[in-house]
């Protein structure tokens, strides 16, 4: 039987859940920011039963079923006690419980796999990446309410300061966020890549190795909804580093890549305008602001992220 940890002696599941702090947001002009931990509505419920085969009946039988395997598993020490842990793997696998194991399988492995990037990973240890202005969550969601990310690799990355690493380890804190939230769970995410200013200095960044990682993560082990990946502005030298991603794609994920370049109707017709700031074509007016706040708000769950990274794989297996 997996060792008890604290978080699964709380059988509510507050403890995967971002805590609930209507004080935390960031102000983007006169929009919000803020990181959801309530349940979502008859709306969403709706779509959840439609979409990922969720249900009263469904969610309990899957959690029974999915409990008892992770009982039954010496290695890995999770909080199989908490449904909203159990839950969060059990939708992106659309309720199938044997999936949403293995899903957890390689989420926990990856962790242990690649400890550079997944080693005591928490928000205010990985500062510099957002007060670079990288990374920006948008703080509306699109009209099928997934979230929105935005990274933009180009002309705000500047190698000598930032590394590509630490862009992989602010895009995994700002998921981990994301993927706490129940909206996000039944909705998705969308992530936007602006490659506007990408040059061969950016290029050499990038490893088979890194893109490996990468792929690895976003198709079999982070259990979120990814909907759609929208490269945006991209100048010529970037096929050189799509080459490099593209024979480690599976066709799902393939299939979800665009290619907009300066064509904003293109990308309107996967993103809503209602959650675009107008640079991008949308009607959103959200003035720049500094990354670290972003962070800030993270850093206020220090504490839930250092709780997570106590789960999983002692050891490689």
């Amino acid at each position: 039987m997996a060792a008890a940890t604290q978080a699964q002696k709380r059988p509510d599941g507050a403890g995967y859940r971002l805590p609930i702090a209507e004080n935390l947001f960031v102000q983007m002009g006169e929009y919000v920011l803020r990181f959801e931990s309530e349940d979502f509505g008859k709306e969403y419920e709706e779509r959840a039963r439609l979409e990922l085969r969720e249900t009263p009946e469904s969610t309990k039988e899957a959690c029974e079923k999915l409990r008892e395997i992770l009982k039954a598993d010496a290695e890995l020490d999770v909080p199989y006690e908490e449904e909203n842990f159990l839950v969060t793997f059990l939708r992106p696998t659309h309720f199938y419980p044997e999936s949403a194991y293995e899903r957890m399988q390689n989420f926990f492995k990856f962790k242990v796999k690649y400890p550079k990037y997944c080693a005591n990973l928490i928000p205010s240890r990985e500062r510099n990446v957002f007060e670079q202005g990288i990374l920006t969550v948008f703080p509306n969601r699109d009209h099928l309410g997934r979230r929105v990310l935005l990274i933009e690799a180009g002309k705000k990355w500047k190698p000598k300061l930032c590394s590509l690493d630490e862009i992989f380890k602010g895009v995994m804190l700002v998921l981990e966020a994301a993927i706490s939230e129940p909206r996000t769970q039944v909705c998705g995410v969308q992530v936007i890549l602006d490659m506007d200013g990408l040059a061969l200095t950016h290029v050499w960044q990038f490893t088979p190795g890194f893109a490996k990682a990468v792929v690895e993560w976003v198709q079999d082990c982070i259990p979120v909804r990814l909907k759609g990946v929208h490269i945006i502005n991209q100048p010529y030298v970037f096929n050189m580093v799509f080459a490099i991603f593209k024979p480690l794609l599976n066709a799902k994920l393939r299939n979800r890549i665009h290619f907009h370049g300066t064509d904003r109707q293109s990308l309107l017709n996967h993103v809503d305008a209602k959650c675009l700031p107008k640079t991008y074509g949308g009607e959103v007016n959200i003035p720049e602001f500094p990354g670290g706040k972003l962070c800030d708000l993270l850093s206020n769950y220090d504490s839930h992220y250092e709780m997570r990274n106590q789960n999983g794989y002692s050891k490689k297996t």
